[in-house]
Formats: structure tokens, sequence, C-alpha cells
């Protein structure tokens, strides 16, 4: 196989990876109003639950990072792939909220692994220009997998029982695995990507976590993902609940309209990919080019933003839409940075130190709904999220400048 058609090849694996990832941590979402009337659960008990995920997967990103830069990508990945297969499968043996909270810690642990590694493969295999096409394709299996499983999900609950639908789904991400460990290998030294001489950017040597701690770019990263993270925690958890709470909608609505969200993300995945390349033909640079892909997503955040004057389902369906587009594009051209601004031997790390810092913010935000969306609703949440998504543009505008300083290896 050539060497063009073998890339895209791998990050094709890493896509179905992702989109059994999201696929098995879509599922409690999906399941959510069918669990909280089998436990008993209120909408605070259940953002107990997943805040469980949360915080062992915000720990577990930059645990995860600096394994797969140790072990390698093809080992680390398999590993962490069989551990959330299983775990996500282990929640059939929930009883009530609490013990459903620690498989949810389970999965978010073992889950960690999935961004860092499509960042590292992207980081391997990829040249700058063609960088942003192949993180979009591996992040669009995010949204593919949070697609899926609304269908999939309330099919398995009718006709099997809740039980089955995390049953099917982490068997499936337990084939992957298996796909994943016979079929991926790390590039040979005459297939790595050769530098860019137009590149606008240096890549930086970092050697510990420190060093990684004091790099202006790396907070350049960190601090919009801060920002940005929990708009996607949002679309992802939530959304079926609050089809329910607000429009008063049963299983098979939500399957019918919940997985549009996603498949409207798909495309702002794909304008991650595609934006940039147009750019950087036209004379910007690898930075550039990554900006204004953010900020034009930031911009779109605003869609989110109006949800609360929708006055149907349908419209509110569609804001959510521009919500998934919009988050996607700005995500992807973060995620990208991470490949951009870094050694392949620590891109694993650093992004799963973004990463980490990224799901505080969205774990945060989960308190937040938990706490207010009974008593004040959804709409001032929404709005929130928009606001924040466009301060995180213009902090990455801010910090990070055409040129970032090296530090030494």
């Amino acid at each position: 196989m050539a060497k063009g058609q073998l890339r895209w090849w791998m990050i094709g694996l890493v896509t179905l990876g992702t989109i059994m990832n999201y696929l098995a941590r879509s599922t409690l979402s999906v399941a959510a109003p069918t669990l909280k009337d089998s436990f008993g659960m209120t909408t605070e008990q259940y953002s107990w639950v997943v805040l469980a995920f949360q915080a062992s997967y915000t720990v577990m990103q930059t645990v995860a990072g600096t394994a797969l830069d140790l072990l390698g990508t093809r080992l680390g990945f398999f590993i962490f792939a069989l551990g959330w297969a299983l775990a996500n499968m282990g929640h059939a043996l929930a009883t009530g909220w609490p013990s459903l909270a620690v498989f949810r810690a389970a999965l978010g642990a073992t889950e960690a692994a999935a961004i860092p590694a499509g960042a590292k493969v992207v980081s391997e295999w990829f040249p700058a220009q063609k960088r942003p096409l192949a993180t979009s394709c591996f992040q669009m299996g995010t949204s593919v997998g949070s697609m899926v499983a609304p269908a999939l999900v309330a099919f398995c609950i009718l006709w099997w029982g809740w039980q089955s639908a995390f049953l099917v789904t982490g068997a499936l991400s337990l084939a992957w695995a298996l796909l994943w460990w016979f079929t991926y290998r790390s590039p040979r030294p005459e297939e790595r990507p050769l530098h860019d001489p137009g590149a606008d950017v240096a890549t930086e040597m970092v050697s510990s976590r420190f060093d990684i701690l004091k790099s202006r770019s790396f907070w350049a990263i960190a601090l919009p993902r801060f920002l940005a993270e929990p708009a996607w925690q949002t679309f992802n958890f939530f959304i079926p609940l609050y089809l329910v709470s607000v429009w008063k909608l049963d299983l098979k609505a939500i399957a019918l309209w919940a997985w549009l969200p996603f498949l409207a993300a798909d495309f702002g995945s794909l304008g991650a990919g595609i934006l940039p390349g147009y750019l950087m033909r036209r004379g910007a640079g690898v930075v550039a080019s990554r900006k204004v892909t953010m900020a034009v997503g930031a911009l779109c955040m605003i869609g989110p933003a109006c949800i609360g004057l929708a006055g149907s389902p349908g419209l509110a369906i569609a804001l959510f839409c521009v919500g998934g587009f919009a988050h996607q594009m700005l995500n992807g051209a973060l995620i990208t940075l991470c490949a951009d601004l870094f050694n392949s031997r620590t891109v694993g790390t650093v992004s799963g130190m973004a990463g980490s810092i990224a799901w505080i913010g969205g774990m945060l935000f989960t308190l937040a709904i938990g706490k207010s969306a009974d008593v004040f609703g959804y709409n001032p949440l929404f709005v929130a999220l928009s606001l924040m998504d466009m301060i995180g543009a213009a902090l990455l505008w801010v910090l990070l400048t055409t040129k970032p300083t090296v530090s030494a290896a």
C-alpha cells in the first residue's frame, strides 16, 4: 500500500475507534430517562453519575496521554479500548445510581485515551498541510458515535431492556479493539512526514510535564479547550433530558430527533478539516489558519445561545445543530494545534494534559447544570456556553503568536 493510502487507512482505524468510544459513552444519555424511572433518580443524582465519568476521564487523560507516549500508540490504545469495552458492559450490572456511578467512573478512566491517541497518530503520520483534515476525520467519529446512539440504544431498550444497550455497545468496542491490535502499526522512518519548509510554526521540544506547563503554546490550547468542552458535554449528556423535561418528548421521539445535532457536528468537523487548507492555499500560515477556524466556530455558537427563544422542539433541535457544528469546528482547530506545535514523541502527553484541563471545565459546568437546571431551567446555561467559546477564541488569538518560542529539549 502506498504511503498516502496507508496513512489514511491508519486514521480510518482511529476514526472507527472514536465512533465506538463515543457510542459507548453516549449510551447512558439516551438511556437516562429510562434509568431515572427504574432507579428513582433525580436530575441532581444523574448529574453525579455523569460527574463520576467526567472526574475519572479528567484525571486519566493526562495519564493516558503519557501511557501512549511510553507504550506506543498500538499497545497503549489497545489496552484502554479493552478497558472501556468491559467497563461499558459492566453498566448492565448496576442496581441504582451509586453503582451506576462506579461503572461510569471506570468507563471514564479507560475512554480517556481516544483523543490523545488520535492526535498522536496525526502527528506521526501526517504533514502540517494534511493534519486538519486528518484530525477532522477522527473527530467526526465523536459525533457519529453520538449520532448512532439514540436509535441503537432506543431499539435495544424497547426490545430487550436497558441492560442490553450497554452490552451491545460494549461488545462493538471489544470487536474494534481486536481489529486495532491486528491491523495498526506505527510508521517506518521513510513513512514519517517531512517538515513543511513553508510552515510558520516551530515544533516545541519539551522533556517533562513541567516544561509543558511553562509553555505559552500549551496554555493557548488548554484555556480555550477549558471554555469549549462544557458545550460538547452538555450536548452529549443532557439533550435527551432537555427534550423530556422541556418539551415532554418520549423515548421514540428522542430517537427521532436527538441524533441530528451530531450529524451537524460531522459537518463542523469537516469544516475544521477543509477551512485551514483553503486558507493556507491562499497564503495564510499554519497557526493563522487554525486561529481563524476556531474564531468562526466560536461565532457560530450564537445559535445555541438562542435556544430559549425556540417555540418548538424542532427549532430547538435546529439550534442544537448549529451548536454541534460550531463546537466541532473550533475543537478540531484546537486539537490539530497539539500536533502542529509539539514534537510527535510528546503529543500524547500534551493532548492528554490539555484534555484534562478541558474536562475540568466540563465537570464544573455539569455541576452547575445539576444545581440549577431544575430551578432556573436550561436557557441561561446555553447562553453561558456561547459566551465561554467567544472568550476562548479571544484567548487563542492573544496567547498564540505566529512563531512560538522553542524551548530546549
